[in-house]
């Protein structure tokens, strides 16, 4: 069984920490009942592509179910098993995308992009819908439209927010080469 780092440990702390921050007091109300355009995923996206798929799902599950509780009406658990499946697809998709190694050029953020937004897809129009359907049998048609809007909101405040922690995150990094002489 592999073991976690402590830098491992410590981003799940922290990044759970920030999410929950993120999501309870910089969350926006949208037109959509029960639903906030939320800029917490785009952290989320960055702590996955850096640290890993597992760090990234018990950062959205952890820092999700932070969120509900905290609000006092009880933790709607098929948001938070959808946020921790998100952390968990970028995660893997940040290393099929080998975005550790890449530069943050233009190719790396639509690669990034693109992988965030198929995930965000996953998981609010079909993890969190179905979800909803079976575990509180809410109606069909509502989780859909939740679940549509929660994609689109949660993809643009990704790639904003995320694509500027990556693009800030790539620049501390030391490019190949960089060490040479000319």
């Amino acid at each position: 069984m592999k073991k976690f780092s402590v830098k491992s440990i410590v981003a799940i702390g922290i990044g759970a920490a920030l999410f929950f921050v993120l999501g309870r007091f910089v969350a926006i109300p949208s037109p959509v009942p029960n639903v906030n355009i939320c800029v917490q995923y785009g952290l989320l996206a960055f702590m996955a592509a850096v640290y890993g798929p597992v760090a990234g799902a018990l950062i959205g599950f952890i820092g999700h179910a932070l969120i509900d509780f905290s609000y006092g009406w009880g933790i709607w658990w098929s948001w938070v098993i959808a946020s921790g499946v998100f952390g968990l697809l970028v995660g893997f998709a940040a290393k099929a995308l080998k975005m550790d190694e890449a530069d943050m050029g233009k190719k790396g953020l639509i690669k990034f992009n693109v992988a965030q937004v198929v995930c965000h897809a996953i998981c609010w129009i079909v993890v969190a819908s179905v979800l909803d359907i079976l575990m509180y049998s809410e109606p069909v048609d509502k989780v859909f439209v939740q679940g549509l809007f929660s994609t689109i909101g949660n993809a643009v405040t990704t790639a904003i927010v995320g694509s500027l922690l990556c693009v800030a995150y790539a620049a501390t990094k030391t490019k190949a080469g960089s060490l040479t002489k000319e």
